[in-house]
Protein backbone atom coordinates (compact mmCIF):
# COMPACT_ATOMS: atom_id res chain seq x y z
CA UNK A 1 0.00 0.00 0.00
CA UNK A 2 2.76 2.53 0.34
CA UNK A 3 4.14 1.78 -2.23
CA UNK A 4 1.25 2.34 -4.47
CA UNK A 5 0.94 5.78 -2.52
CA UNK A 6 4.55 6.72 -1.98
CA UNK A 7 4.26 10.69 -3.45
CA UNK A 8 1.60 13.29 -3.53
CA UNK A 9 0.40 12.79 -7.59
CA UNK A 10 -0.05 9.16 -6.53
CA UNK A 11 -3.33 9.98 -4.92
CA UNK A 12 -4.52 11.34 -8.06
CA UNK A 13 -5.64 10.14 -10.66
CA UNK A 14 -3.20 12.34 -12.77
CA UNK A 15 0.18 13.99 -11.87
CA UNK A 16 -1.25 17.69 -11.23
CA UNK A 17 -5.00 16.67 -10.54
CA UNK A 18 -7.46 17.44 -7.99
CA UNK A 19 -9.25 14.24 -8.32
CA UNK A 20 -8.52 11.83 -5.62
CA UNK A 21 -8.24 7.78 -7.03
CA UNK A 22 -11.42 6.14 -5.81
CA UNK A 23 -13.33 2.60 -5.78
CA UNK A 24 -15.78 4.31 -7.89
CA UNK A 25 -13.63 4.95 -10.49
CA UNK A 26 -15.12 8.70 -10.46
CA UNK A 27 -13.12 11.58 -11.96
CA UNK A 28 -15.68 13.80 -11.51
CA UNK A 29 -14.76 16.13 -8.26
CA UNK A 30 -18.44 16.70 -7.91
CA UNK A 31 -20.10 13.51 -8.06
CA UNK A 32 -17.19 12.24 -5.84
CA UNK A 33 -18.26 14.19 -3.04
CA UNK A 34 -21.68 13.34 -3.07
CA UNK A 35 -20.97 9.92 -3.25
CA UNK A 36 -18.32 10.03 -0.62
CA UNK A 37 -21.13 11.86 1.65
CA UNK A 38 -23.60 9.21 1.07
CA UNK A 39 -21.36 6.74 1.71
CA UNK A 40 -19.50 8.07 4.81
CA UNK A 41 -23.61 8.81 6.05
CA UNK A 42 -24.50 5.51 6.33
CA UNK A 43 -21.62 4.13 7.70
CA UNK A 44 -21.50 6.84 10.18
CA UNK A 45 -24.70 5.77 11.01
CA UNK A 46 -23.65 2.20 11.99
CA UNK A 47 -21.12 3.30 14.03
CA UNK A 48 -23.14 5.70 15.96
CA UNK A 49 -25.91 3.62 16.27
CA UNK A 50 -23.77 0.71 17.01
CA UNK A 51 -24.84 -1.74 14.22
CA UNK A 52 -21.37 -1.69 13.43
CA UNK A 53 -18.92 -1.86 16.75
CA UNK A 54 -15.22 -1.04 16.71
CA UNK A 55 -13.01 -1.86 19.43
CA UNK A 56 -12.44 0.46 22.05
CA UNK A 57 -8.68 0.97 22.83
CA UNK A 58 -8.64 4.67 22.63
CA UNK A 59 -5.68 4.68 20.55
CA UNK A 60 -3.80 4.70 16.99
CA UNK A 61 -5.70 1.31 16.01
CA UNK A 62 -9.05 2.52 17.27
CA UNK A 63 -9.09 5.67 15.19
CA UNK A 64 -8.07 3.98 12.45
CA UNK A 65 -10.73 1.03 12.18
CA UNK A 66 -12.74 4.24 12.69
CA UNK A 67 -11.65 5.38 9.13
CA UNK A 68 -12.13 2.36 7.72
CA UNK A 69 -15.05 1.54 8.76
CA UNK A 70 -15.99 4.83 7.19
CA UNK A 71 -14.18 5.41 3.96
CA UNK A 72 -13.42 1.79 2.90
CA UNK A 73 -15.47 1.37 -0.02
CA UNK A 74 -14.51 4.49 -0.95
CA UNK A 75 -10.59 4.29 -1.20
CA UNK A 76 -8.19 2.04 -1.24
CA UNK A 77 -6.15 3.12 1.44
CA UNK A 78 -8.90 3.65 4.32
CA UNK A 79 -7.54 3.41 7.63
CA UNK A 80 -3.78 3.95 6.15
CA UNK A 81 -1.60 6.60 7.53
CA UNK A 82 -0.82 8.98 4.63
CA UNK A 83 2.51 9.38 3.03
CA UNK A 84 3.12 12.42 2.48
CA UNK A 85 3.14 15.85 3.89
CA UNK A 86 -0.51 18.04 4.25
CA UNK A 87 -0.72 21.62 5.73
CA UNK A 88 -4.13 23.63 6.07
CA UNK A 89 -4.23 27.86 5.88
CA UNK A 90 -0.55 28.46 7.65
CA UNK A 91 -0.46 24.76 9.73
CA UNK A 92 1.74 22.43 8.88
CA UNK A 93 0.46 18.50 10.21
CA UNK A 94 2.76 16.44 11.74
CA UNK A 95 5.66 14.53 9.02
CA UNK A 96 4.28 10.87 8.61
CA UNK A 97 7.48 9.81 10.31
CA UNK A 98 5.84 11.69 13.36
CA UNK A 99 2.12 10.33 13.37
CA UNK A 100 2.57 7.39 15.49
CA UNK A 101 3.96 9.71 18.19
CA UNK A 102 1.30 11.98 18.17
CA UNK A 103 -1.44 9.64 18.15
CA UNK A 104 0.46 7.64 21.09
CA UNK A 105 0.67 11.10 22.82
CA UNK A 106 -3.10 11.63 22.03
CA UNK A 107 -3.87 7.83 23.71
CA UNK A 108 -1.19 8.74 27.03
CA UNK A 109 -4.09 11.32 27.73
CA UNK A 110 -7.11 10.05 27.19
CA UNK A 111 -5.40 6.62 29.84
CA UNK A 112 -4.76 8.78 32.46
CA UNK A 113 -7.46 10.89 32.34
CA UNK A 114 -10.24 10.57 35.09
CA UNK A 115 -13.15 11.08 31.97
CA UNK A 116 -15.27 9.79 34.92
CA UNK A 117 -15.16 12.57 37.36
CA UNK A 118 -14.74 15.27 35.16
CA UNK A 119 -17.10 17.99 35.52
CA UNK A 120 -17.97 20.03 32.33
CA UNK A 121 -14.85 22.56 32.03
CA UNK A 122 -12.68 19.78 33.22
CA UNK A 123 -13.71 17.58 30.35
CA UNK A 124 -13.36 20.43 27.73
CA UNK A 125 -9.79 20.81 28.75
CA UNK A 126 -8.93 17.43 28.26
CA UNK A 127 -10.98 17.03 25.04
CA UNK A 128 -9.32 19.88 23.48
CA UNK A 129 -5.85 18.66 24.39
CA UNK A 130 -6.83 15.19 23.32
CA UNK A 131 -8.03 16.38 19.77
CA UNK A 132 -5.23 18.77 19.41
CA UNK A 133 -2.69 15.81 19.12
CA UNK A 134 -4.89 13.86 17.10
CA UNK A 135 -5.47 17.08 14.69
CA UNK A 136 -2.01 17.32 14.31
CA UNK A 137 -1.08 14.18 13.58
CA UNK A 138 -4.06 14.29 10.62
CA UNK A 139 -2.81 10.99 9.48
CA UNK A 140 -5.27 10.28 6.71
CA UNK A 141 -4.59 11.46 3.39
CA UNK A 142 -8.70 12.26 3.52
CA UNK A 143 -11.35 11.73 5.66
CA UNK A 144 -9.61 13.22 8.75
CA UNK A 145 -11.98 15.42 10.00
CA UNK A 146 -15.21 12.86 10.35
CA UNK A 147 -12.71 10.29 11.79
CA UNK A 148 -11.74 12.51 14.46
CA UNK A 149 -15.08 13.77 15.70
CA UNK A 150 -16.27 10.36 15.62
CA UNK A 151 -13.35 8.71 18.11
CA UNK A 152 -13.81 11.94 20.11
CA UNK A 153 -17.21 11.22 20.79
CA UNK A 154 -15.93 7.56 21.68
CA UNK A 155 -13.69 9.02 23.98
CA UNK A 156 -16.54 10.84 25.93
CA UNK A 157 -18.18 7.70 26.55
CA UNK A 158 -15.49 7.78 28.82
CA UNK A 159 -17.31 10.83 31.16
CA UNK A 160 -20.44 12.13 31.78
CA UNK A 161 -20.28 14.41 28.97
CA UNK A 162 -21.08 13.86 25.47
CA UNK A 163 -20.12 16.35 22.01
CA UNK A 164 -22.61 17.89 19.82
CA UNK A 165 -20.96 19.13 16.91
CA UNK A 166 -24.39 20.60 15.70
CA UNK A 167 -23.73 24.40 15.06
CA UNK A 168 -27.80 24.57 16.59
CA UNK A 169 -26.89 23.60 19.86
CA UNK A 170 -23.51 24.63 20.26
CA UNK A 171 -23.04 27.77 18.06
CA UNK A 172 -20.13 26.02 16.84
CA UNK A 173 -20.29 27.36 13.18
CA UNK A 174 -17.77 25.58 10.65
CA UNK A 175 -15.21 28.78 10.76
CA UNK A 176 -14.70 28.46 14.48
CA UNK A 177 -14.17 24.91 14.27
CA UNK A 178 -11.57 25.26 11.46
CA UNK A 179 -9.98 28.38 12.88
CA UNK A 180 -9.66 26.55 16.35
CA UNK A 181 -8.27 23.78 15.21
CA UNK A 182 -5.50 25.94 13.17
CA UNK A 183 -4.80 28.03 16.28
CA UNK A 184 -3.86 24.43 18.35
CA UNK A 185 -1.06 23.63 15.81
CA UNK A 186 2.63 23.37 17.67
CA UNK A 187 4.28 26.94 17.23
CA UNK A 188 6.99 27.02 14.84
CA UNK A 189 9.59 24.86 15.97
CA UNK A 190 8.15 23.12 18.29
CA UNK A 191 6.41 19.78 18.76
CA UNK A 192 3.42 20.02 21.41
CA UNK A 193 0.66 21.09 20.05
CA UNK A 194 -1.51 24.54 21.72
CA UNK A 195 -4.82 23.46 22.82
CA UNK A 196 -6.02 26.77 24.35
CA UNK A 197 -8.11 27.91 21.40
CA UNK A 198 -10.45 24.41 21.51
CA UNK A 199 -11.27 24.78 24.96
CA UNK A 200 -13.88 26.66 24.59
CA UNK A 201 -14.88 25.46 21.72
CA UNK A 202 -14.97 21.86 22.91
CA UNK A 203 -16.62 23.68 26.55
CA UNK A 204 -19.70 24.63 24.02
CA UNK A 205 -20.55 21.52 22.55
CA UNK A 206 -20.65 19.47 25.33
CA UNK A 207 -23.81 18.29 26.44
CA UNK A 208 -24.99 15.78 29.25
CA UNK A 209 -24.72 11.94 28.96
CA UNK A 210 -28.03 10.29 28.97
CA UNK A 211 -26.12 7.30 29.99
CA UNK A 212 -23.47 6.52 32.72
CA UNK A 213 -19.70 6.41 32.02
CA UNK A 214 -18.77 3.32 29.89
CA UNK A 215 -15.52 1.41 31.73
CA UNK A 216 -12.08 2.64 30.58
CA UNK A 217 -11.45 -0.98 29.47
CA UNK A 218 -14.03 -0.09 26.41
CA UNK A 219 -15.97 -3.63 27.61
CA UNK A 220 -19.46 -1.77 27.79
CA UNK A 221 -19.30 1.51 26.25
CA UNK A 222 -22.84 1.23 25.05
CA UNK A 223 -24.59 1.80 21.46
CA UNK A 224 -23.99 5.17 20.79
CA UNK A 225 -27.94 6.14 21.83
CA UNK A 226 -27.20 9.10 22.79
CA UNK A 227 -23.86 10.16 20.64
CA UNK A 228 -25.74 12.75 18.99
CA UNK A 229 -26.78 12.26 15.48
CA UNK A 230 -26.59 16.26 14.57
CA UNK A 231 -22.27 15.41 15.08
CA UNK A 232 -23.23 13.98 11.20
CA UNK A 233 -19.89 12.61 9.03
CA UNK A 234 -19.92 15.76 7.26
CA UNK A 235 -21.13 18.38 9.84
CA UNK A 236 -19.17 20.78 7.79
CA UNK A 237 -19.28 19.39 4.41
CA UNK A 238 -16.78 19.90 1.23
CA UNK A 239 -15.39 18.37 -1.99
CA UNK A 240 -12.95 15.84 -1.60
CA UNK A 241 -9.39 17.04 -0.56
CA UNK A 242 -10.08 20.35 -0.94
CA UNK A 243 -9.21 21.38 3.06
CA UNK A 244 -5.83 20.35 2.38
CA UNK A 245 -2.31 20.63 0.45
CA UNK A 246 0.66 19.60 0.31
CA UNK A 247 3.21 20.86 2.93
CA UNK A 248 5.58 22.79 0.96
CA UNK A 249 8.33 21.46 2.84
CA UNK A 250 7.30 17.67 1.81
Amino acid sequence: MAGRFASWDSYFWEPGGTVLRNLYGERDAGVLARREYRETARRWDELVTGRVRVPRTYDAEHLRAIHRHLFGNVYEWAGEYRTVGMAKGWSNFAEPSQIDQYLADAARVIHLTDWANLDRREFAAAAARTFAYVNTAHPFREGNGRASKLFMQHVAELSRWRIDYSPKVSGVSAEIWNQASMLSSPDLGSYDPVPGSLVPVFYAMTQPRERPPAPADGSDAGDGSDAGHAAGPASYPRGAGEATGQNPGS
